[in-house]
């Protein structure tokens, strides 16, 4: 709850995952920015990430045009022609690293490293997708969660708008949410806030 209470002060801050492994980074508050990290060289289009993924190529463009519908009308938001979106290039990342503020210096921020390596191997080992809070509301909703949802994350990626004449690049990530049940509310008998999976898919900013 406290991480909860300190992220909802940090503008641009959307998720965060704490990896077990290595030891947080300790920087300014003026480095206080969400950087994704370690770019992988298997996916340069839409299509390509999905067949990566093992997502249906329409529920991905479902989930881009919600996006881009829901992004403010200028020059820099992606063409919601299904046929443009299709040709940008599109880069992978493993990582996001996430600046947390620190509890007891909060002039200072902790680097968390969310990841996300889809269906290839972590170091060896099985794939990693972590868990991690996505800010989906005003602090009215999902009762105790105030406007906060446990999702998946699925890929993180860059789309390069290369036909505007801004050339903006959009830094994405794709997750999937679990709904809390009983409003967001905690559960009285077990103490805890009670979630139920969701099976659609949702892209949400990093920047």
């Amino acid at each position: 709850m406290q991480t909860i209470e300190a992220l909802s002060k940090v503008e641009g801050v959307m998720v965060v995952e704490d990896s077990g492994i290595e030891m947080p980074t300790v920087l300014s508050r003026s480095t206080s920015r969400p950087v994704l990290k370690g770019r992988m060289k298997n996916t340069s289009t839409l299509t390509e990430l999905c067949t990566a993924l093992d997502i249906h190529y329409s529920n991905m463009m479902e989930e881009i045009l919600r996006f881009i519908r829901e992004t403010a009308a200028d020059n820099r938001r992606l063409p919601a022609d299904p046929c443009e979106l299709r040709l940008l290039p599109v880069e992978v990342f493993p990582q996001l690293k996430l600046p947390v503020p620190d509890f007891q210096e909060t002039d200072r921020f902790q680097i968390h490293r969310a990841r996300c390596t889809g269906t290839k191997a972590f170091r060896n080992g099985g794939s990693r997708n972590d868990w991690v809070w996505v800010q989906t509301g005003g602090e009215a909703n999902y009762g105790d969660l105030r406007g906060r949802v446990v999702a998946r994350l699925l890929a993180l990626f860059k789309i390069r708008y290369i036909l505007s004449e801004a050339a903006a690049v959009h830094r994405l990530a794709l997750v999937r949410i679990l709904v809390p049940i009983n409003g967001g509310r905690f559960h009285i008998p077990s103490g805890h806030i009670r979630v139920g999976n969701r099976i659609e898919s949702m892209v949400e900013t990093c920047e």
